[in-house]
């Protein structure tokens, strides 16, 4: 069970599950880190019902993960979109281990995947755990536990 002090969980996983746990917040998140900022996109490129969607958007400007900027295209009145912040943008860790456990685990013939590549070469990069001085360790020697917050 997570411990709670008020209503606050001391578990950083259970924090972030409270406001990503459900699918819909977690492909906001996804649709934004590929470059979609306006409601119409969310809407089309998930199918997501409008109510639902104001109310996860609502959740993620309000947890900081999105903020609302004011644009107006040519001839049209001002309306607001969606763009990551910092924190919105490091959740681009979370779905790519997401991405990989999904291909890894639950692969789906004929299905797509996303794809991570360095932004200066193309080159295909993936996630991995590093010491302080950049050496790579497998997955299979990294020990979890729980530590205080750093």
């Amino acid at each position: 069970m997570t411990q709670v002090i008020g209503r606050q969980a001391r578990c950083a996983i259970a924090r972030g599950v409270d406001l990503l746990g459900d699918k819909w917040a977690l492909l906001i998140a996804r649709e934004a880190c590929w470059g979609r900022t306006r409601f119409s996109e969310f809407r089309r490129n998930l199918g997501i019902a409008p109510d639902v969607l104001a109310n996860r958007l609502a959740a993620l400007v309000h947890e900081g993960v999105l903020e609302r900027r004011a644009y107006r295209d040519t001839g049209a009145r001002a309306r607001e979109e969606y763009v990551l912040t910092p924190a919105g943008h490091d959740l681009l860790l979370v779905l790519a281990g997401l991405a990989h456990w999904g291909r890894e685990h639950r692969p789906l013939p004929e299905s797509s995947s996303p794809v991570y590549t360095d932004a200066d070469t193309g080159e295909q990069v993936e996630l991995c755990f590093v010491t302080k001085d950049g050496r790579r360790v497998e997955l299979d020697r990294v020990d979890a536990g729980t530590g205080p917050a750093e």
